[in-house]
């Protein structure tokens, strides 16, 4: 039950690592409205959407540690109907979070056997949002697999051998061991972002950009041509999976047993029809600081603060590189970068120019965001390296925070705004 390749990543940025240590144990191991076999198993659901081997083996293990029935991990036939019934969600807000309705709440929360409270329903989202954003970290920063990890930061275990996830939010132990290991890696590298820089500077001096649908317009004409550049995997090879020497690796093909209708999938949100869900305006519409911290809260106790932690602690990292660069606020960057991520699921920000983000984000380090976001299970070993080449690694790892927490509350917004309109 170890997620020491996570952990060692995060450890770049130890303050996060805290409390994000803080939020997953809260989540999976203290009081709650969810049996704590049944949490792993929306874990387990959750990360099979993206083909997660990495995060489905860890709570598989977890599972069974909790006394989960072993009939359960032959595949959703043979779980109760009512986790059953959670997979319609569990699809939509892994790859299309704008389509989530009062009517799926409503179809959950009905009166019946297998009927869901609104507690449970809301601790639910909660996994299900950690562990698609997760697994977005996972790949994104080569977790996924080892050999991988060992190539891109080579480093020993946290302790002789038992660290478990659980166990390594004791303390600052974790966090001060892993400040002191980063520090002693060689693989940053040390060449000035002249250009960055240079563009930053433009924003504020240039006139009024263009249209932000333009953003995604964009996208889609970049998205084929480098997304081979960047060596995309297309969908044939990315089920392939390493050998499974040790017979503990769970194969991609028997992840299928855990999700129904897997052909779903991420689709450009711009492409929907006029008849469809509306842009997200977060200012108009739901915020987390006005409607989702509360409600979150209410219905299950402390989480809210925890989640908001996180998410302030993530807006408030700063990259000693990128705070030393002349010219330019880290802020400015990181927020093209979460603006970025939300306008791919249809969020946007009323005060806020989009065509920052063209000029911020080089086209190839925007097809590495939008792949770890949208789908992380194609993005390979080789893009974690080639992407943003002359940033160093604790910079890269901070970009997958970003997409990890930007996705995680954009999949919230979507899921508690739909849980308020049934409640009222």
């Amino acid at each position: 039950g170890r997620l020491e390749a996570v952990t060692q990543q995060m450890g770049y940025h130890p303050q996060y690592l805290d409390s994000f240590l803080k939020m997953q144990h809260y989540l999976l191991h203290m009081d709650g409205p969810l049996p704590f076999d049944c949490r792993h198993y929306i874990a387990i659901m959750a990360a099979a959407r993206h083909q997660c081997r990495y995060l489905v083996n860890l709570h598989v293990l977890q599972f069974l540690r909790a006394g989960g029935d072993p009939q359960w991990l032959r595949g959703l036939d043979f779980i109760p109907p009512k986790l059953r019934n959670l997979n319609e969600i569990n699809k939509i807000l892994a790859h299309r979070p704008w389509l989530i309705t009062k009517e799926h709440i409503e179809k959950l929360l009905k009166i019946s056997e297998w009927s869901w409270s609104l507690a449970e329903l809301v601790h639910a989202v909660v996994l299900l949002a950690h562990c698609h954003a997760l697994a977005s970290f996972v790949f994104g920063c080569g977790c996924e697999q080892d050999e991988g990890l060992a190539g891109r930061a080579s480093s020993k275990p946290l302790s002789p051998g038992n660290q478990c996830f659980c166990e390594a939010m004791a303390g600052n132990g974790c966090s001060q061991e892993l400040l002191r290991m980063n520090r002693k890696r060689s693989l940053d590298s040390c060449m000035e972002l002249d250009s960055l820089r240079e563009r930053m500077q433009r924003i504020h001096v240039e006139t009024e950009g263009r249209e932000d649908t333009r953003l995604l317009q964009q996208d889609r004409e970049e998205g084929e041509g480098q997304g081979a550049e960047m060596g995309v995997q297309d969908g044939s090879s990315r089920l392939s999976s390493p050998a499974d020497t040790d017979g503990e690796v769970t194969s991609a093909a028997n992840l299928a047993c855990y999700m129904q209708d897997p052909d779903f999938g991420y689709q450009d949100f711009a492409r929907r029809d006029e008849d469809q869900t509306q842009v997200f305006r977060v200012q108009q519409d739901y915020s987390w600081e006005d409607h989702g911290f509360s409600l979150v809260n209410r219905l299950y106790s402390d989480i809210g603060h925890l989640l908001d932690e996180k998410f302030r602690m993530v807006d408030g990292l700063q990259s000693s590189a990128m705070a030393k660069r002349q010219g330019c606020e880290p802020s400015v960057f990181k927020r093209g970068i979460w603006n970025y991520i939300h306008c791919m699921f249809g969020i946007r920000y009323d005060d806020y120019d989009y065509a920052e983000v063209n000029q911020l984000l080089e086209r190839m380090l925007k097809v590495y965001i939008k792949t770890v976001t949208c789908y992380p299970e194609k993005t390979n070993s080789e893009m974690f390296d080639r992407f943003w080449k002359q940033f160093k690694h604790s910079e890269k790892v901070h970009v997958n925070l970003l997409i990890l927490e930007a996705r995680m509350q954009a999949e919230l917004l979507y899921a508690l705004q739909a849980i308020t309109q049934y409640m009222i």
